[in-house]
């Protein structure tokens, strides 16, 4: 089974396993969102379950893979400026500095290649916006040999369970700002990346 279909099958029972698993953690994450009108990329939008915890007075598009995820999401977009896009968060359809600000909650883990992932999210962003990172990731040096044994199962059918995200940064013109325990233990963690300004090392 592949990971569309899976999560076409997946749609409508997605929200009742997430929704209050990830609900507080998604809304202290939102928290960091510009104070000011900006361009916002909601990146594996889902069902839209970030979507209520939003803020009026940005533009927000989000994009998702899925045809039924995405449609799932426009009912919880009400009173919103928000634009759905199907895509693919490895080859974001954007250009260059599209965005002042990029949300990656739980879709690094979830596709095939997370440091594609990150890599377009960078791009997407402008210099000096932030990236807000959801997800879960292993702590760096940890085994963790069952995680690692069901990784290939859960990938095919949801989400990879062996991701390190450090190894992610590798190349990218990002700053961790912020790196905090979000649930299960530390296992989910919230982080805040700013994108580097080239003007401001010179």
């Amino acid at each position: 089974m592949s990971l569309a279909t899976s999560y076409t099958w997946l749609a409508p029972l997605y929200d009742r396993v997430v929704e209050a698993a990830s609900r507080n953690a998604r809304r202290t994450s939102l928290a960091a969102l510009p104070r000011t009108p900006s361009e916002i990329l909601l990146c594996g939008v889902g069902t839209g379950l970030d979507l209520p915890w939003l803020p009026a007075g940005h533009h927000y598009t989000g994009i998702d893979f899925n045809r039924a995820m995405l449609a799932r999401s426009l009912p919880r977009a009400d009173g919103l400026d928000y634009t759905p896009v199907l895509g693919d968060a490895m080859r974001l359809p954007f250009a260059d500095a599209s965005f002042d600000c990029t949300v990656l909650h739980l879709i690094v883990a979830v596709v095939p290649d997370g440091a594609a992932c990150l890599a377009e999210a960078a791009r997407v962003t402008r210099s000096g916006g932030s990236i807000l990172v959801l997800d879960k990731f292993l702590s760096p040096g940890r085994a963790a040999p069952l995680r690692r044994l069901l990784s290939p199962l859960a990938a095919r059918l949801a989400t990879r369970l062996d991701v390190a995200f450090e190894p992610l940064l590798t190349g990218l013109p990002l700053t961790v700002i912020s790196d905090e325990p979000a649930a299960f233990g530390g296992w989910f963690r919230r982080i805040r990346l700013m994108k580097d300004d080239p003007a401001a090392e010179n």
